[in-house]
Order: C-alpha cells, then structure tokens, then sequence
C-alpha cells in the first residue's frame, strides 16, 4: 500500500503540489488526472524518487521513503517500474537489448538476463520482434517494449505517465488489455497519469483529480462519474444543466442499463419530467444517472420505491 501525506514541491517560486494525501490500495490500479500543468507528472516522479519533496511524506509497504539512504533509496526503485508517454527506447539497441538494459545495470547474469527476455517478450507479444530496432516497430509494439523493460526486476509498482496518450485508441485499448492481464497475473499495483477520461473509465478502480496542486476529488471511479463533482464536469467539459424546471423535486437517479425506471412512473400521482440523462462506460458495464423533475407530493413514493430497488438517488429541491 501507498500513502501519500501532505506532499509538497515548488520548483522556484512556483508551488506545484499543495499538500497532496492520497491512499493507493495493493492490486488496484489508481488514475491520476487534471489538466496540463497541475503537478500529475511531479507527484509519480516523487513517488518514482527521481524527484525530492520539500514536505510531508511517502510511505510505501511501510517504508518511509524520505528516510532512505542513497543506497537503500536506489534499491527501493526495483520496485518501480517506469512506462513513458514517449516510450525512452534506446535507438541504437535492439527490443531484445532494450529489455534487457536494466537488468544490466543490476548485474543480473546474462543466462537470467535471456531467460527473463524471452519470458518477457513472449508475455508482450514480442518474441519475433526481438532483434529489431526502435525505428522498425509501430508505436503500440513500441510501448509494449516498454512495459516489458518496466517488468524486468519484477516490481510491485507499475507508473505509467501518459503512456497511451499519443497511441490510436484501438491500440490503447489494446495496452490497456495487456496491463490488466499482466496486473491480475503477478499483482502489481499500477499508478496511472492521464488527461484521457475513456482510460480513466475503462482501465482505473480509483482516481484523484489534481487542480493547480491540489486534490480537488478523489474516489471510487464509478462513483465520481456517476456524482460528477465540479472538479470532474470541468474535465469533461460539462456545467450546469440549462432549461431545468424551477419547481418540485430534481431527482438525479444512479442506475445501470436495464432498470426499470419507467414503472417508476406509473407509481406516481403526476407525471414526471426528464431533465437530463448520463450513460459511460465503466471497465466492461455501463452504468449512468438521470434525471427527472417530480411534484413535491411524489417525493416520498420515489424514495420509497428507489431506496426498496437499492438505487442510489439525490434530490434537489427547486425553488415553488
């Protein structure tokens, strides 16, 4: 388990995280997301080690990092693995050679070294693509060395730093597919920057939103999509609804498809009015909320009959 305590960093006069907390389950993967600029990259690189902090702290399986050594600090990264937004393969080295260069740094002898390779590249789909170059691969083959060089030294921790933002979306999905099989199959936790919502909706279990250094929403992905927190619809691009009823009840209804929502209607003494409606793609379900306008009468025959089906619900009252 991650935790991130009352993190700051400034670079100059400038203050990029403002005490930033986070808690990152084991097995999980955790999206970071923001706009440009607001410290996402900053905060992995601290989590990484390849940047300090000025304050606060960064536990890790019960190990404070700003207490290690130079030497414990550097062995502590094996358990960091690195994927790129621009992949950082060495040109001049082979896919082979490319995954095999951290294990080199680590002195790890070279029967290992192959061993590892082969059972890498295999795991990637690479094995017939181990004697060409970085110049010679599509970008999706590209990112899939990647992740394999990232696996090398068998880490715990997997940080990704807008490593599909510059792929196709068929091939991101593709990668995406590919670290959901890898994390299920040796359980590595997985730290996710990114400015893409579908990644976020498809991929994550949990997400922090950052603006301007700071955590301004944080949860369960499912749940913040589907209660989209003002931090959130600035994301998507979404604000207020236009053209809402200005009496009775606004009910916003949490629900997945296939609920019956319209015998909800036949319970009620008036009809309602549909305001707005919100469906996405969560992993592999969709799930969404609408909303409807109700007489204040009906009030208490909605709740009754939403809270029996154990659907979530929040009701705004309007003004008479």
């Amino acid at each position: 388990m991650i935790e991130i305590k009352n993190i700051n960093k400034t670079f100059g006069d400038l203050q990029v995280l403002k005490n930033v907390s986070l808690t990152i389950e084991d097995c999980q993967v955790y999206g970071l997301t923001g706009p440009s600029g607001v410290g996402k990259s900053t905060l992995l690189n601290c989590l990484a080690g390849l940047d300090s902090y000025d304050s606060g702290s960064i536990v890790v399986d019960s190990v404070c990092l700003e207490a290690l050594g130079e030497k414990q600090a550097r062995l502590f990264r094996k358990n960091m693995g690195m994927i790129f937004q621009n992949f950082s393969l060495v040109s001049r080295k082979n896919v082979y050679q490319n995954i095999a260069l951290p294990m080199e740094c680590w002195g790890v002898p070279r029967g290992d070294i192959k061993k590892r390779v082969y059972e890498l590249s295999e795991m990637v789909g690479l094995k017939d693509k181990l004697k060409s170059r970085p110049s010679e691969l599509s970008g999706g083959q590209k990112q899939r060395v990647a992740i394999a060089r990232a696996l090398t030294m068998n880490p715990k921790y997997i940080l990704s730093d807008e490593s599909t933002s510059s792929l196709d979306p068929s091939i991101t999905s593709s990668i995406l597919n590919l670290l959901e099989e890898i994390r299920k199959e040796m359980g590595i936790t997985i730290i996710m920057v990114t400015h893409e919502m579908p990644v976020v909706q498809q991929f994550c279990h949990k997400m922090a939103i950052l603006e301007e250094g700071e955590v301004s929403a944080q949860g369960d992905v499912k749940e913040l999509f589907l209660q989209k927190p003002p931090a959130l619809q600035k994301l998507l691009g979404t604000g207020e609804r236009n053209h809402i009823p200005s009496s009775g009840v606004n009910l916003t209804v949490d629900l997945s498809f296939g609920t019956l929502l319209w015998q909800l209607g036949k319970l009620l003494k008036n009809p309602y009015t549909m305001v707005d409606s919100d469906f996405f793609q969560f992993r592999d379900q969709k799930y969404g909320n609408v909303t409807i306008n109700v007489d204040t009468e009906d009030l208490l025959i909605c709740e009754n009959y939403l809270q029996s089906h154990g659907i979530s619900y929040r009701a705004e009252r309007r003004a008479p």
